[in-house]
């Protein structure tokens, strides 16, 4: 298969497998997070309930785009991206995607909802920064910083953001209803007893919602764990769209080209001249890539790596000189830059993309593991958040606010935390309820504990692999 010798063929085969593992293991890692509300209100049964979230969830990665994904494979620099030796692309998958792996199955196995966006995310940095040390990178570059801080804002902001929200929501509940419909809302379910059906119906949407969500969004991450595997391993084939034609990039080099020769270079630092000129040389290469191959309808599978770096490169130092204050273009210049890389009619629609069958392979992960080993999150979700039983209003209000960030978020390309939004969801509408003083403690502190564990152990973790498997292979 793609031509590649046994050894490389299972270790692509294992790489593959831990993805799906990574996925099926965050499957019913963050299921809790979509049904512990629905299964503590009685408004659906356990099994139905963990059913219809799997579901939902394959749904949400089969529909839910690439965009998340493509920030998940940018966090890694360009070099480590077209790293010609596939041992050394195989070290870089199997050891975020193990070190992933154990940090979540660990924090499941003790019922703490820890964050698999955080999880994934260290276990990159960790790698990027393993890799800063070896030989072959440039300049120390390890990590695609700009992106990391864009990533990292998401992920600590989603917190604050929906614990404010959940206590929002709740007092515009309190003051908004009616005394009787305020009453029934706000009371503790009875044993083995469904809710009215318009808010069984509030809770099973929002379930919905949070399921759907989740899928769009950490289910990308699966796709771009992937398609970081096949870029790495066999490039010839995955390295580039075969579905866009590259003849049809040569429009967007001419509006590249003409913009940069618009630059006054008399403004500009050293750094900026340096950028400027890697711009103007892989457009360049990118050019020449695209003439040799003009009588054919694809680039050759021995330079879709090349042309992939060019694209890369380009792109990264564009978006450095747009943000630059040195640099003298109009905003209608930049914007013009701006569509030139983008994923939409720009050169990253030749970079950016998924096969149908990797979404496939991960929306049926995650959705089976939705399926199973979500009991231990469940108990801590629904139960040891709050000293109080969950009411209605407060898991309508928890799944609305997870629901709603994760949707936008996903919208704008950037991974947040279900768990994340979710558990501090539930906790500000405990808090909402009876104060500070109705939280358990010792639930928020291991929760805590875990979210800030979470970044330096998946850091250490890959690190160390990727330089125990960078020695072995």
């Amino acid at each position: 298969m793609f031509g590649l010798e046994l050894d490389i063929f299972i270790l692509l085969f294992i790489c593959i497998l831990c993805a799906c593992a990574f996925e099926f293991v965050n499957g019913f890692h963050d299921t809790a997070n979509a049904v512990a509300t629905v299964i503590y209100t009685n408004s659906l049964k356990p099994t139905t309930a963990v059913i219809w979230s799997g579901f939902c969830n394959f749904l949400g990665v089969l529909l839910g785009g690439i965009a998340v994904a493509m920030g998940i494979v940018n966090l890694l620099p360009v070099e480590l991206l077209i790293d010609q030796n596939v041992y050394h692309s195989i070290a870089m998958v199997l050891s975020l995607l193990l070190s992933a792996i154990i940090w979540n199955f660990g924090t499941w196995y003790f019922g703490l909802p820890s964050s698999s966006s955080h999880t994934l995310i260290g276990s990159i940095l960790g790698v990027g920064l393993a890799f800063s040390m070896m030989p072959e990178a440039s300049d120390g570059a390890g990590v695609n910083w700009g992106k990391a801080t864009e990533i990292f804002g998401s992920l600590l902001l989603s917190p604050l953001v929906g614990f404010s929200l959940a206590v929002t929501l709740m007092f515009i509940l309190r003051r908004s209803l009616s005394k009787e419909t305020r009453e029934q809302v706000f009371s503790e379910p009875k044993k083995n007893q469904e809710p009215p059906l318009w808010i069984r119906a509030i809770l099973i949407l929002t379930c919905t919602g949070v399921s759907f969500f989740h899928g769009n969004n950490d289910g990308q991450k699966g796709v771009g764990l992937v398609m970081l595997i096949l870029i790495g391993i066999v490039p010839a084939y995955f390295a580039l769209n075969d579905k866009v034609e590259p003849q049809s990039m040569k429009k967007n080099l001419i509006a590249i080209e003409q913009t940069m020769n618009k630059i006054d270079t008399t403004l500009l630092g050293v750094e900026e001249k340096k950028q400027l000129a890697k711009v103007k040389s892989s457009s360049s290469d990118l050019n020449n890539l695209i003439n040799v191959s003009a009588a054919e309808t694809q680039i050759k599978q021995d330079e879709r790596l090349d042309a992939r770096r060019d694209i890369l490169v380009i792109n990264s130092n564009l978006k450095k000189l747009s943000e630059s204050a040195s640099v003298n273009l109009s905003p209608q210049d930049k914007a013009i830059l701006k569509e030139s890389t983008d994923d939409k009619k720009g050169l990253r629609r030749y970079t950016d993309y998924a096969p149908f069958w990797v979404v496939l392979m991960i929306s049926l992960s995650l959705g089976l593991g939705t399926m199973v080993g979500w009991k231990r999150i469940v108990v801590t979700v629904g139960e040891k958040i709050g000293k109080s039983h969950l009411t209605y209003a407060q898991g309508a209000s928890a799944e609305l606010v997870a629901a709603s960030t994760i949707g936008l978020a996903s919208g704008l390309g950037l991974p947040v935390s279900t768990t994340h939004m979710l558990s501090s969801g539930i906790a500000g509408t405990m808090v909402a309820s009876k104060g500070i003083k109705n939280l358990q403690a010792k639930t928020v502190r291991n929760i805590l504990l875990a979210w800030v564990l979470t970044l330096p152990v998946s850091i250490f973790l890959s690190f160390t692999l990727y330089v125990f498997f960078r020695w072995i292979l």
